[in-house]
């Protein structure tokens, strides 16, 4: 069973910027694709930016040029570089991994919380 969890969530004023981690408790090698998403209160859990195995990334436009994600397989880590943060940022970003077989398999942390408020 693979288990993940986030850190790096806080508060920021708008145009500060965090880093997000999500560790995972085994070897990410395999995983096929790891992302981050969030949820605003109210609102469905919509995607921020995914990452593959081979390290070719896709983002919501919303975070295009803003956010940069990336994955350190040595470490076990994924994250979620965020500049130039908007209040619209705020949320709890929750990170994913997939890992594709017979059958596949998908895999959510518990969450952390963004809040970007002056």
């Amino acid at each position: 069973q693979l288990h993940l969890v986030e850190s790096g969530g806080g508060l920021v004023q708008p145009g500060g910027s965090l880093r997000l981690s999500c560790a995972a408790s085994q070897n990410i090698f395999r995983i096929n694709v790891m992302g981050w998403y969030r949820q605003a209160p109210g609102k469905e859990r919509d995607l921020v930016a995914t990452i593959t195995n081979t390290h070719r990334t896709n983002y919501a436009d919303a975070v295009k040029g803003r956010f940069t994600i990336s994955r350190d397989n040595s470490k076990n880590t994924m994250y979620l570089e965020m500049n130039n943060l908007k209040p619209e940022d705020t949320a709890v970003y929750f990170c994913k991994a997939d890992v594709w077989g017979d059958p596949d398999q998908t895999y959510w942390g518990q969450g952390t919380q963004v809040t970007v408020s002056s």
